[in-house]
């Protein structure tokens, strides 16, 4: 048994890696509301396993380092054949069944249906949005609503107001009927009170909400206020409830920073929205985003804050890993290889599952540099555990002149002469 490393397989494996996060990123992009969520992140897997294991056969075949020389000569032919199933086939499945899992919300997080629109309609809209477009946005977004959802409209100055109560929005008249509401709102000349605001839409969640479902409030202004609002933000994390803003304006405000606080501290998000013209798109990526997650991607609305998904999330990612490693062991038919590589990829699947879960729900890096740097990890982890979990000298039994075979405390039990010792 010894501890060793081929570096060419550290190599080709992070380049591959790099592939197999490319194909899927592009696959993410492209198919990502199209596609079930759940065969899409089965055929990432799938993809980024295959290009993972085809990197380490490669190198192996060039290089046999770990597996010996025997097995490129005799064995390596039955590893291509084991490479389509033990990486691409089975992690569509693995991938599937685990995202499958991760959706089922056993931890309780409620599907949002009901969405409160809370406007700035202060003074200082006259000039950030004068033609208004915040509230064709507001008709906008709500003619694409699902049928299962209500939504309630308020506006607020220094002072809330209600337009529109919590209603079913599942017919063409009751859109309609909200839409007049919305149509009938006048200019206002008075200051901004976030605060008073938020305080008056946590009323109509707790006095009007549905029990048994979420709320969610989408909130924009141009970031003019002058009142704290940590008190009322209490509220909204007791009740799960996030608050989605939007900082509407080009300038550089501190208040901007009050917004995003807002979204960070509630599960919320953040967007920053140039010009009027462009609430519409952004209320249309909150809603097309409404309790996602995935374990490729930021969970929003009330999953959000969920401990049992973050930890579900991590343990997945962990058992991607292991089976990642264990698929490379059987991939090179080396039960010692199986076990330094399954090892090792629980540790990778554990520092993979880390990174996604805590770059996903952060600031500091985008989404696709969190999911490449839990990739790269993910292959160079497994790559080096040689390194930690020794490997044996591939060794065989040979027959001599008399057919007698000579024993090794190594070889493989139950094999037939000139097989090798390491095979499963």
């Amino acid at each position: 048994m010894q501890r060793k490393i081929n570096w060419l397989l550290l190599l080709l494996a992070l380049v591959g890696g790099g592939v197999g996060f490319a194909i899927g990123e592009w696959l993410l992009s492209r198919y990502e509301g199209e596609m079930s969520s759940i065969l899409l992140v089965g055929i990432y897997f799938a993809i980024l396993a295959f290009c993972i294991g085809l990197g380490c056969l490669v190198a192996e075949m060039i290089s046999p380092k770990l597996n010996g020389r025997s097995w490129r000569e005799r064995y390596a032919g039955l590893s291509w054949k084991m490479l389509v199933p033990v990486t691409l086939a089975a992690f569509l499945a693995l991938g599937s069944l685990f995202e499958f899992v991760y959706e089922l919300d056993l931890g309780g997080a409620k599907r949002i249906n009901d969405i409160v629109l809370v406007i700035d309609n202060s003074e200082s809209m006259l000039t950030t949005d004068p033609g208004n477009q915040r509230f064709a946005a507001s008709k906008d977004l709500i003619e694409r609503m699902d049928a299962e959802k209500r939504v309630a409209v308020i506006t607020f100055d220094n002072v809330p107001q209600l337009i529109q109560p919590f209603t079913s929005v599942a017919t063409a008249a009751e859109k309609q009927q909200v839409y007049a509401k919305i149509d009938g709102i006048e200019d206002a000349i008075y200051g901004t009170n976030i605060a008073e605001a938020l305080t008056e839409t946590m009323k109509q969640i707790r006095e009007q909400g549905d029990s048994g479902s979420g709320s969610m409030v989408i909130l924009l202004s141009d970031g003019v206020t002058e009142t704290e609002v940590d008190a009322v933000l209490n509220d909204y994390r007791s009740e799960r409830v996030p608050v989605n803003t939007l900082g509407l304006g080009t300038e550089e405000k501190a208040d901007f920073a009050l917004l995003r606080d807002v979204a960070d501290s509630t599960g919320g998000t953040y967007t920053d929205v140039a010009n009027a013209n462009q609430i519409s798109l952004a209320f249309q990526d909150i809603y097309r985003n409404l309790d996602d997650h995935t374990l490729l991607t930021e969970r929003t609305g009330a999953p959000a804050g969920s401990t049992y998904l973050q930890v579900l999330h991590i343990a997945l990612i962990l058992l991607i890993g292991a089976a990642l490693g264990l698929a490379l062991g059987i991939l090179f038919d080396n039960r010692f290889l199986a076990k330094s590589f399954g090892i090792g990829g629980a540790v990778a699947g554990l520092v993979a599952g880390l990174i996604l879960e805590f770059g996903l729900q952060g600031d500091t890096l985008g989404h696709s540099s969190v999911r490449l740097l839990a990739v790269l990890a993910l292959a160079t982890i497994i790559a080096l555990f040689t390194l930690v979990v020794p490997v044996s000298e591939p060794q065989r039994r040979e027959r001599g002149r008399k057919g007698l075979g000579t024993t090794n405390p190594s070889a493989g039990l139950g094999k037939r002469p000139g097989d090798r010792s390491s095979g499963f």
